[in-house]
């Protein structure tokens, strides 16, 4: 077994192992935090940086259960304020130093809505945080004067989410986003 396919088990019998949400993003926060202690289980090709930051998907489960993918950030590259789609999140760093801000939707009108935000937090190699929806509104951003690299766990497999762009003041338009990846890993190999 190779060390991705490692995590991949782990992760698998922590999911596994929940019969609910929170259960479930829980043990898979402390699996992959103690998984990013690690550092050398990420194909060559999930660290590559592209124009834009780039999506590596890693693993998709094949009931369904979750998701794992790799982004790498370029420097002050950052998501606009967007949302998972009501599915589960728990990232992690695996290198570099990201800050995520969240944000709390305070008022919404037919085409555009409002956002305060809430908290920020900074975080480097090993740091994990989650969400669960409803609260999942956030943008990411690397925080860091190198690349950075994260590893996401999706409580399935996010194939689109809302990005909300801003119309002016305190008002942002919310636009549904495809998502596609930039590479899918051969977990065999």
């Amino acid at each position: 077994m190779n060390p991705l396919q490692d995590v991949i088990h782990r992760l698998d019998e922590a999911v596994g192992d929940c019969a609910d949400i929170p259960c479930a993003v829980a043990a898979v926060k402390a699996t992959l935090v103690d998984s990013l202690g690690a550092n050398t289980w990420l194909p060559a090709c999930a660290k590559e940086q592209d124009v834009g930051y780039a999506r590596h998907l890693l693993y998709r489960c094949p009931q369904g259960r979750f998701s794992i993918v790799a982004m790498v950030w370029g420097v002050g590259q950052a998501t606009p304020i967007h949302d998972h789609d009501g599915i589960w999140c728990v990232e992690g760093v695996y290198h570099g130093e990201i800050k995520v801000t969240s944000y709390d939707l305070v008022g919404q009108l037919a085409d555009t809505c409002r956002f305060e935000p809430h908290r920020e937090i900074q975080q480097g190699v090993g740091a994990a945080g989650s969400l669960i929806p409803p609260v999942e509104h956030h943008v990411i951003q690397n925080a860091g004067a190198t690349p950075a690299v994260t590893v996401h766990v999706y409580g399935g497999e996010l194939e689109s989410c809302a990005v909300f762009l801003p119309v002016g003041g305190d008002r942002y338009e919310r636009v549904v986003k495809p998502l596609s990846y930039t590479s899918i890993v051969d977990v065999a190999a």
